[in-house]
């Protein structure tokens, strides 16, 4: 797949309303905007939240190879925003994305494959 043209993104938040966690980075939970799956989770550093709303392209600060990531640029599986979200708190980012391809670097498309357990309890109105 190829990439799309960069778009410029108009964000409510500066960067310097985040709360940050002790590596200064926000958390951020990447979602599919179309059947709403969670897809994964990263990490952004401001460079990564700048570089993200000036392209459109998702982009992370990877903490395993110490750079900046953007998320697509070797895989070809590229996550093109469509809206963020910041969480009460101002700590995590919620992206809605339109995914190419798979999410996890597994080839899953979904980080969250590995299921722990499942019931059926159903909470009560009342």
């Amino acid at each position: 797949m190829e990439e799309k043209k960069e778009t410029p993104l108009k964000a409510a938040f500066t960067w310097d309303e985040l709360k940050l966690n002790s590596d200064g980075m926000v958390c951020v939970v990447v979602q599919d905007d179309k059947n709403k799956d969670v897809l994964m989770v990263a990490y952004m550093n401001r460079q990564a939240y700048e570089k993200t709303l000036e392209t459109g392209v998702m982009t992370y600060w990877s903490r395993s190879r110490n750079e900046l990531w953007v998320k697509g640029l070797t895989s070809g599986h590229f996550q093109y925003v469509r809206s963020l979200y910041l969480d009460c708190d101002n700590d995590t980012i919620l992206a809605r994305v339109d995914q190419v391809g798979a999410a996890c670097h597994t080839g899953s498309r979904s980080c969250f494959f590995k299921e722990i357990m499942k019931s059926d309890n159903v909470a009560e109105n009342g």
